[in-house]
C-alpha cells in the first residue's frame, strides 16, 4: 500500500515537472512569435494557454511585459514543493 502511495506521488510530481518543462518552452517560444504558428506550437498552446489564461485575468501586462507566466510558475513550483508533498505525508500517516 506505502509503496503504490509513494508510486501515485512520484507520477503526480513528474507530471507537474513535465508540464513546468512546457510551460518554460512556450515562454522560450514567445520570444520568436513564428515558432507558435508550427504544429508543435500549435499543440503546446492548447495545453499551457488554459493555465496561462487563469493568470492573465488577475495580472494585466505591464507594456510589452507579460509577469502572469511568471507568476504561474511559482504557483506550479508551491504546488510541488507544499501541496503535493504535504498531502502525500498525511495520506503515508494515516496509512502507516
Amino acid at each position: 500500500m506505502i509503496e503504490t502511495i509513494l508510486l501515485l506521488y512520484t507520477w503526480i510530481n513528474q507530471a507537474i515537472n513535465l508540464y513546468l518543462i512546457l510551460l518554460f518552452i512556450y515562454i522560450l517560444m514567445s520570444w520568436v512569435p513564428s515558432t507558435r504558428e508550427t504544429k508543435f506550437g500549435k499543440i503546446l498552446e492548447k495545453i499551457v494557454e488554459p493555465y496561462l489564461a487563469f493568470f492573465r485575468r488577475f495580472i494585466p501586462p505591464l507594456g510589452m511585459i507579460d509577469f502572469s507566466p511568471i507568476v504561474a510558475i511559482l504557483v506550479l513550483n508551491l504546488l510541488i514543493r507544499s501541496g503535493v508533498r504535504e498531502v502525500f505525508n498525511l495520506i503515508l500517516k494515516f496509512v502507516s
